[in-house]
Parts: C-alpha cells; structure tokens; sequence
C-alpha cells in the first residue's frame, strides 16, 4: 500500500449537511468526507495525531465570494501547512487535478505532475518544496519498515483514526445526501466493514 496514492478518479461527496451558522460545524462531515486527510498533500491525521493541525479550507475563497462561506461543496478538508500556502489564491480544484493517472509520488520523496493542471497545482502549492519531500521520504522508509518489523505502526500510521466522528448523532438544519451517514467509516467500523488500512 502506498501512503501517497493520489485517487484514481475524481471524488463525489458523499455527505451533503447544509443550514450550520458556523463553518466549524461542517468539520465531522469534512474529516469523513475526506477520508481523514488532506487533500492537496495527502497529510493524514494519524501522521499527526492532531486534528486541530487540519484547517476547512474555503476552495473558492470568502474574500471573492462571502456567499459562499458556509457551502458545504466549497469546503475541503487541508492540513495547516497546505491552507496557510493556498490562502485566497484561486487554484485548479484537487479533487478534479490530482488523481492517480496525472501524479507521481516517487521513493525518494518528489512529486510529479504528469498532466499540465497537475504541475501548476503542484507549483502553486508548492508541494515539491523541500520540507514535504523530506517529509514524504521519511515516511515512506518506515512504512516500507513497518510493513515487514512492525504490523501495529504500520497499522496504526495507515489505518483510521480511533475517534471517528458519529455522523449519525449530529443533526443539520438539512442534509441532501442523508445516505452517506450510512456510508460513513464510523458506521463502516460498527458493521465490522471498516478495512484496518487504506
């Protein structure tokens, strides 16, 4: 299993909670949504074990568009790092740009951009910058070491988050897609459906 395997198609929300008075309300929603990580870098919350190292980011930003601050569709889920970079640039949307077929990560840490909006995302991003492929090596190196010496690091760095949020507990004003509750890890993990990694 690779830790930086970008999707390989584009991503459709599953959750679809609408009427909160307050972005903070949308994070349960987004941290499920979004499978716990960042999704400009891949960052995982268990690498960090800090959920408060994650920011929801506004793609289209307030500052052009106050409208649409509390638009569930407008949110993603981004580490610190990669929203403090963003900030209120406009830029290609992830879920679109990065996946499997346009993105290389390779062994030693570097990030490719196969396809052109890949690169200038990559760019704007800076996710090639030093910092993130040291980060990226170093991982990949004890998760390649974990994976045949220690199955419980391995699985507690690639697996979920203990705490997952109980999607069906909260109560929007709406909710478009009131299936994804169903569809959520926390009720995946309550059938016994829930894979150990991803």
């Amino acid at each position: 299993m690779k830790p930086y395997a970008y999707p390989s198609t584009r991503h459709h929300r599953r959750h679809g909670p609408a009427g909160y008075l307050d972005v903070e309300s949308f994070r349960p929603w987004l941290r499920d949504e979004f499978a716990f990580r960042c999704v400009y870098c891949l960052e995982r919350e268990t690498w960090s074990n800090v959920v408060a190292g994650f920011d929801l980011d506004h793609f289209v930003p307030v500052s052009a568009w106050p409208e649409k601050r509390l638009e569930y569709d407008n949110l993603l889920y981004a580490c610190r790092a990669c929203n403090a970079v963003k900030g209120d640039q406009r830029v290609s949307d992830p879920l679109r740009t990065l996946l499997g077929d346009a993105v290389a990560v390779h062994d030693d840490g570097h990030i490719q951009g196969l396809s052109r909006p890949a690169r200038r995302l990559i760019d704007l991003m800076q996710l090639d910058r030093p910092a993130y492929v040291a980060r990226r090596r170093l991982l990949q190196r004890i998760l390649a070491v974990a994976q045949t010496g220690d199955w419980v690091l391995y699985r507690t760095l690639l697996g979920f988050p203990n705490a997952l949020p109980d999607l069906s507990r909260l109560r929007p004003p709406s909710n478009s897609k009131l299936r994804g509750v169903e569809q959520s890890f926390f009720a995946q993990r309550l059938r016994g459906q829930l894979a150990e990694t991803y």
